[in-house]
């Protein structure tokens, strides 16, 4: 059985303790006094929750001008600018402007996702004898963490250093029973925009109590850079043999299908809309694609899927060391939304990629566990990369 909980490599470069020289050349020969600071993360108020809390807003700046920003509440990332093939920078992530927006209702847009990301049947699960329940908060079945999971608290933000680029730590302990869940859980998400311009997400968790665990996060992409465009002309690749077959409430069957000869078959680069509306079964369950992808077992980052808008030419690749990749394809959007510029968000506008482990794995005896236990380190990374083609 897969597990993937082992002793953390999440680990903190320390970089740049003083400032480092750079090279210029004047046509006149080098000049070798010119020094660069390590570039800070500017911070301003996005907003006030209702107890006064203020939000942060947190804007991190790579040596390419790719631009991300991030807020305390839910640890939402709000704004991600990557250039497009012709170097204009676009915004690739679906959200609001405002906090209240967020606080209002969201489909978890940009948000990191827990205790438990995706569902689990019925809002209850069995660890060593004692039942616990959780909210029942999506057509009878549990989601997301529940009623106010790990998308609705106030995260703790630091700014850190970091050898690849501008860096952020968001911390947050879960007290024991919140939303129905055992343990205290103290969670740490570290955010890199790196100088590659890649997004580097590692999580780490510890418990006092024996637990379940399944952090991802919930970023809609749409890489036109334009909501107001849908996704189906992106082409998607995932590179998994098998996907998680799911019921009418979109719980797991606990089989293991083949993708070979299906609508889930993205092995090669498909369009999203080529397939979406056939009369299968499964895409008519999820409203088109709303699945759980089989990935390599194997606990290293590995290639899991990737995406491109031949549009703007915008690339995306993720790597994970997750066993598994939840692709959405916006079916619930349903243009009731306005999000960021006074865009309608209508169906199928956006889509997420969240790594992370199978849904329902505490009631699956089969699924690799999600069990967490004291004196072990919960601990995962993905990694999202940008580029142009």
């Amino acid at each position: 059985m897969t597990r993937i909980f082992a002793i953390s490599a999440f680990t903190l470069v320390v970089f740049y303790m003083s400032c480092k020289k750079e090279t210029k050349n004047t046509g006149e020969g080098i000049d070798s006094t010119a020094t660069t600071m390590p570039v800070k993360i500017k911070t301003d108020v996005f907003g006030k929750l209702a107890d006064g809390q203020v939000v942060n807003r947190y804007t991190l700046v790579n040596k390419n001008n790719v631009e991300m920003q991030v807020i305390n509440y839910g640890g939402i990332i709000t704004t991600l600018k990557v250039p497009n093939k012709r170097g204009v920078m676009e915004d690739v992530v679906l959200g609001y402007d405002s906090l209240s927006d967020y606080v209002k209702e969201t489909p978890y847009f940009g948000a990191i996702v827990g205790r438990y990301g995706n569902r689990i049947a019925k809002g209850k699960f069995t660890l060593d004898g004692t039942t616990y329940t959780l909210a029942q908060n999506n057509n009878g079945e549990h989601l997301h963490g529940g009623l106010k999971g790990f998308d609705k608290v106030y995260w703790n933000i630091e700014e850190i250093e970091h050898a690849e680029g501008p860096a952020l730590k968001l911390m947050y302990t879960s007290a024991d029973m919140e939303e129905g869940y055992p343990g205290n859980l103290a969670v740490e998400v570290e955010y890199v925009l790196t100088d590659k311009d890649e997004l580097k997400i590692s999580y780490t968790a510890t418990t006092d109590k024996k637990t379940v665990v399944n952090l991802t996060q919930h970023s809609y992409f749409n890489l036109t850079g334009n909501p107001a465009n849908d996704i189906l002309s992106h082409e998607v690749m995932i590179q998994s043999d098998q996907f998680v077959p799911v019921t009418k409430s979109l719980i797991p069957t606990g089989e293991l299908k083949d993708v070979a000869g299906t609508p889930f078959d993205f092995r090669e680069p498909k369009k999203i809309g080529l397939q979406i509306n056939d009369k299968d079964q499964q895409l008519v369950r999820g409203l088109g694609y709303d699945h759980c992808w089989v990935l390599s077992s194997s606990e290293n980052i590995k290639f899991a899927a990737s995406v491109y808008d031949p549009t703007s030419g915008r690339y995306m690749e993720v790597h994970t060391t997750e066993p598994a990749i939840q692709f959405y394809s916006g079916n619930f959007l349903d243009g009731t939304l306005t999000g960021k510029k006074g865009i309608v968000y209508n169906q199928r506008h956006g889509l997420c990629l969240e790594t992370e482990h199978y849904p329902d794995s505490p009631n699956q005896p089969k699924f690799p566990s999600v069990i967490l236990n004291p004196g072990e380190t919960y601990a995962t990374t993905t990694v999202y990369s940008f580029s142009v083609k």
